[in-house]
């Protein structure tokens, strides 16, 4: 297997590199940013045709907007007594008579440690937004902030304190960060709680029913965190509670790796096993060493230590970071993993001061930032790294051409290698610096294209020839690549009036052949072999079930296995072809994507075809039922993300953590050969994720911090050898209680998500659905038993920094992979493995979606705000029909599928200024819409700029609309499945679930409780019991 590997590039080449780590921008900038296409608009947008939707009643039911939604971010509040820094708008006389408070955690230890051993003072000057956001106006005002409103108390983060550089971590000088989240208005952690022993007073009504009004919303918690980050940047060492990961933000890296690339379930951890045992809780790390950065922050640090290589510790291997600490006038360096002193070398030599302090401490990155990239010597090398190598290979067979598969992914590779058709891209000149901004793939990268039906084709596309030329290989028993690698792989860009004219004419070649059935696994075993000595990545279309030559595959899904223990065969790989290939395409440093299309909703097996994808690094994009009129500017752009986003290969990782952990199991897509051994991917790129959990090997020095690296050795797109360093560091405590304060909340459901999903292969579906109620009850009845305080018994109190835990666990056993009843089983593989990868923030959208409404839109939304610059964006909705309006228009997006739901009643003056006129009626709608129009009227302005916005917000996949008419689409099945808080997907609604969680905590707390029996929720017996101490979990104070 390959050793740590890269050549030293000149300094322009790392120069570019680090300023192509640039991601679409998550702010707007101006309004030109969002304006698509050749819109007209001006920045003023008092020109535009602009309609009040709903402000009249409708039949008698009033349209204006949604409850409690006004023009403006949110709706005015009335302001808190002075006296009473714990409410917000009225609610502490609301909560005067419920039964349910999110308790804030134990009270505050006292600051008895002694410094630490890792080095924590950084000399950084304190970070402000003003850094990044050239027009911020008046820092004191929020966007679209009622200016009405003073900064008090009643503002959620008012009084929030940014805690000073430390000498320890976490500091107990303030409150813990938590955007979205009412923080209590002393400093520090008071445990304040409420106390109310029956349910009464307005979350209650007079029947003991909970007032879904008042228990916690996922959406408003975002919309205040996203709020607060419009005019706040998140300092790693300076806070430590992660934004929530749904949200866009900021990050400045003062040493500690920002959350966008490594999250901790807890930032603070308990010392012993016991105590992280009474928590309930998972010790884990969820890493995206990938992560797209934000417009505006830092691009990561290339560092280059010539043939040396990086300064690493000689018992542990860790690589050099701001966490190791030099003694002996500077001549040893003491690791932060495993204490041990190593002999500094002469060439990385630097005297101390006083302090320990090494004196050239600022000049040195590797000391001040936590995640830096170090270019590596030979000696890491498994093959002489080069530009990666691009091979397409597209499914030629009758499918694939009579639904328009073909030549929809014909455009969507032209779109990923040249973008807009008026761009001049001809030429070597191209291949000059000065032009590398403009490519969409790197300098020294390299496309190459293979067809395949009952036959492989292979195409010479070299920029000498005056057209592609094709050489079929027909011996699928034994097949080999009848073309060398400078003839198959080429420039794209010096080639590409050849590559344009290829492409264009390739669905005209095959449409009179019509070969009914294609042979997969023949073709793969050959565009392995032709990227074995380099390594690379192959996109693969695929359009019918292979079941042709080696390698063919079966129905296997019959129907007649659902819902019994051997469903689970289903989600398993069962041929060894498959099997075997997955191996061979790691250990040579490749991986796939693949395009599956299901015309009809055909079976495909994902379960063994996208187990090249799973196991080599790579992703499966599935389109079931697939329609190309709707489904192709999806597959395009999807196509041109996964060309564009940066990509590595030949990738290695290991993870690395403090004395007294160690590393229990990974979950992601990937290869292991062993227990203990690196994770091999033969391509990684920025939207993938990987879990990692840890047990106790001893017992954690409470004096010191715990200490997590990641090192990921890969190869970049261009040609570099490189390892990229991400260095986490969480403080360590004796007592659990000071734990529960520093909660990562996505983290925690990103690690039990990817393991449940890794038991999919392994346990039936009812039993991991009770294995997830079972760790909910366990979790939250560990908080209530040992850290709530006095509460009374029959009170249901939820951690600070959990109060939405529940609702997206109930997410999660609503998804496709977990869910009760019937499902395909392509759809529910390829559900699970997407989890197994996913970053916080797609799974975050995933289980709990974002839902706009359009009818009631504030005018201002959609556009810059003229003080910050920054896109307004309005508030969500949550997701239940209880919200949705008669005569209303939404926008719901689960970062998978973005649906435009029209009310049968929706006003004809909203419909045409959305679609144009003439489209006055739902029956008018082009069913088959994907986009919207470019019109000048305001609304159309508005929706089409959000949507771009929210385009850079979701992960691998694309964002384009699919129209759910009421009464009229079948994708309005699809919009009722994304209403999570209601009753469906076979599960119970969000108040019946919590009212059951209750129920089954008071039974754990008085010795009662009895295991589930695996049904997919729990019962309803007792629910009236339960009702009598269940009322709002919304505190007010967050």
């Amino acid at each position: 297997m390959a050793s740590y590997g890269g050549f030293p590039p000149d300094s322009d080449s790392r120069k570019n590199s680090q300023q192509a780590q640039q991601s679409h921008p998550a702010v707007a900038l101006g309004s030109a940013g969002y304006q698509q296409g050749n819109s007209p608009y001006p920045q003023n947008t008092s020109g535009l045709q602009h309609h009040q939707y709903g402000q009249a009643a409708q039949n008698g039911i009033p349209n204006a907007g949604t409850p409690g939604q006004e023009h403006g971010y949110f709706p005015p509040q009335e302001q808190a007594p002075t006296d009473d820094p714990g409410s917000v708008g009225g609610l502490t006389s609301q909560m005067g008579g419920m039964g349910i408070g999110a308790d804030h955690a134990a009270v505050s230890r006292p600051n008895k440690k002694k410094n630490r051993h890792a080095y924590h003072n950084i000399d950084q000057p304190t970070v402000t937004a003003q850094a990044f956001n050239q027009n911020t106006g008046n820092a004191q005002q929020y966007v679209n902030q009622d200016p009405t409103q003073p900064t008090n108390a009643a503002n959620p983060y008012a009084g929030q304190k940014v805690t000073p550089l430390m000498n320890q971590f976490p500091a107990q000088s303030s409150a813990p960060f938590s955007p979205g989240l009412q923080q209590s208005a002393g400093p520090g952690f008071q445990n304040q709680t409420q106390s109310i022993p029956t349910p009464s007073g307005p979350g209650v009504s007079a029947q003991g029913r909970v007032d879904p009004e008042q228990i916690p919303s996922i959406a408003r918690a975002r919309d205040g965190a996203a709020q607060y980050y419009l005019d706040h940047i998140y300092p790693t060492m300076e806070q430590h509670l992660p934004p929530p990961g749904a949200i866009p933000f900021m990050a400045v890296d003062q040493g500690n790796s920002s959350p966008k690339y490594a999250r901790l379930t807890l930032n603070n951890i308990p010392a012993t096993s016991d105590a992280l045992s009474t928590t309930g809780l998972p010790l884990g790390l969820v890493l995206q060493p990938l992560a797209p950065l934000q417009g505006g922050e830092n691009p990561i640090p290339v560092l280059d230590f010539g043939e040396l290589g990086p300064p690493r510790c000689r018992r542990c291997r860790a690589y050099i970071n701001p966490f190791m600490t030099f003694r002996s006038g500077g001549n040893k360096l003491v690791c932060n993993m495993c204490t041990f002193p190593n002999d500094v070398s002469p060439e990385y030599f630097a005297p101390t001061d006083p302090s320990g302090t090494r004196v050239d401490r600022a000049q040195r990155l590797e000391l001040t930032t936590g995640t830096v990239e170090y270019l590596v010597p030979k000696e890491y090398w498994a093959v002489k790294p080069v530009g990666l190598r691009w091979l397409f290979v597209l499914d030629v067979s009758a499918d694939a051409i009579s639904k328009g598969f073909l030549e929809a992914f014909c455009r969507g590779i032209l779109m990923a290698l040249y973008g807009a058709k008026d761009e001049d891209l001809d030429g070597p000149e191209m291949n000059s610096e000065s032009s590398a901004e403009k490519r969409t793939i790197p300098i020294g990268s390299k496309v190459g294209f293979v067809t395949f039906d009952k036959a492989i084709h292979y195409y010479n596309c070299s920029e000498h020839l005056e057209n592609a030329q094709m050489l079929v290989m027909s011996d699928l028993e034994d097949p080999f690549v009848p073309l060398g690698s400078d003839g198959l792989f080429v420039d794209p860009y010096n080639s590409k009036s050849i590559i344009t004219r290829f492409l264009t004419q390739l669905p005209g070649l095959f449409s009179q052949v019509k070969i009914p059935e294609p042979a997969l696994l023949p073709t793969l075993e050959s565009a392995v072999a032709a990227l074995s000595a380099t390594g690379g990545k192959i996109i693969c279309s695929l359009a019918t079930l292979p079941t042709f030559g080696p390698g063919r595959l079966f129905l296997r899904d019959k129907n007649d296995l659902h819902g019994i223990e051997t469903e689970k065969k289903l989600f398993q790989t069962e041929h060894p072809g498959f099997k075997k290939l997955g191996g061979k395409m790691v250990e040579s440093g490749i991986g796939i994507d693949f395009f599956i299309a299901a015309p009809a909703g055909k079976y495909m097996d994902i379960a063994t075809v996208g187990h090249l994808s799973a196991v080599s690094g790579g992703e499966t994009f599935f389109y079931p039922n697939y329609m190309a009129p709707r489904d192709s500017l999806q597959l395009s752009q999807e196509i041109k993300h996964t060309a564009t986003r940066e990509t590595g290969y030949q990738a290695l990782m290991k993870v690395r953590c403090s004395n007294g952990l160690q590393v229990s199991s990974y979950h992601g897509n990937f290869m292991q050969h062993s227990f203990g051994a690196d994770l091999e991917f033969g391509v990684i790129d920025a939207d993938k994720a990987i879990g990692v959990m840890f047990s106790y090997d001893g017992k954690l020095d409470a004096k010191l911090d715990a200490h997590f690296q990641c090192a990921l050795l890969y190869t970049t797109s261009s040609g570099e050898r490189r390892v990229r360093c991400t260095n986490t560091v969480a403080s360590v405590s004796e007592q659990a209680a000071e734990s529960m304060r520093y909660i990562d909340q996505d983290a925690v459901v990103n690690i039990i998500a990817k393991e449940a999903a890794t038991r999919m292969t392994e346990k039936p579906l009812k039993d991991i659905r009770t294995a997830l109620t079972e760790k909910t009850v366990d979790i939250l009845a560990g908080y209530r038993k040992t850290f709530s305080g006095s509460h009374p018994p029959g009170q249901l109190v939820l951690p600070e920094n959990l109060k939405e835990f529940s609702m997206y666990i109930l997410g999660l056993i609503k998804s496709r992979a977990f869910k009760a009843g019937h499902e395909p089983s392509d759809r529910r593989t390829h559900t699970m493995r997407q989890l197994k990868s996913m970053s916080p923030l797609e799974l975050s959208l995933l289980l709990y979606p974002r839902i706009f409404p359009l009818h009631s839109l504030p005018p201002e939304s959609g556009f810059p705000d003229p003080n910050t610059g920054q896109l307004i964006v309005p508030p969500t909705i949550r997701a239940s029909f209880s919200r949705i309006e008669e005569g209303g228009a939404y926008l719901v997006d689960d970062g998978q599928v973005c649906l435009l739901w029209l009310h049968s009643q929706v006003s004809p003056n909203l419909l045409e200024d959305l679609f144009g006129s003439g489209y006055a009626d739902l029956q008018s709608l082009n069913p088959m819409l994907s986009s919207l129009p470019v019109l000048e009227t305001h609304l159309n302005a508005q929706v089409r700029n959000l949507l771009a916005y929210w385009s850079s917000l979701r992960g691998s996949k694309a964002i384009t609309i699919q129209l759910a008419r009421q009464g009229l689409d079948g994708a309005e099945y699809e919009f009722a499945r994304l209403l999570v808080e209601d009753r469906n997907n076979e599960a119970q609604s969000y108040v019946d679930w919590l009212v059951n969680l209750h129920r089954h905590i008071q039974m754990e707390l008085t010795g009662q409780r009895k295991r589930e029996d695996g049904s997919g929720g729990m019962g309803t017996m007792g629910m009236e019991n339960a009702m009598a101490g269940i009322t709002s979990l919304w505190s007010g104070k967050e």
